[in-house]
């Protein structure tokens, strides 16, 4: 495995039962499900650009 140097956070909204994670590139999402959290967060990067590209 090679390191990216890509990092993704994910925390615990306290009280709930909600993770908020937060991609490398600064997008945000919100689940409930582990999973759905992690699925998102190696998929995102396919996605959207990531910031500071001019869009």
């Amino acid at each position: 495995m090679t390191a990216t140097g890509e990092v993704y956070r994910v925390d615990w909204l306290p009280g709930t039962d909600t993770l908020h994670g937060t991609c490398h590139c600064g997008a945000e999402h919100r689940a409930e499900d582990p999973v759905a959290m992690w699925e998102w967060l190696l998929d995102h990067p396919h996605g959207p650009e990531p910031r500071g590209n001019g869009r």
